[in-house]
């Protein structure tokens, strides 16, 4: 019997049983958002501009 049971349980397809795909809804972007890319764009320029020092110094 338990068996069975277990058998069964393994033949049932768990899509069945799943929900639908809820595509997800994007968010705007924020102030602080915008700030922190401004930010992190500034910090790679530094950077970018300190590694050709260093190189060019050679």
């Amino acid at each position: 019997m338990r068996l069975s049971l277990f058998l069964t349980a393994l033949t049932v397809p768990s899509a069945a049983l799943a929900e639908t795909f809820q595509r997800p809804i994007p968010q705007p972007q924020t102030a602080e958002a915008e700030l922190s890319y401004l930010v992190a764009a500034v910090l790679l320029l530094v950077a970018l501009i300190c590694v050709q020092w260093l190189v060019r110094r050679r």
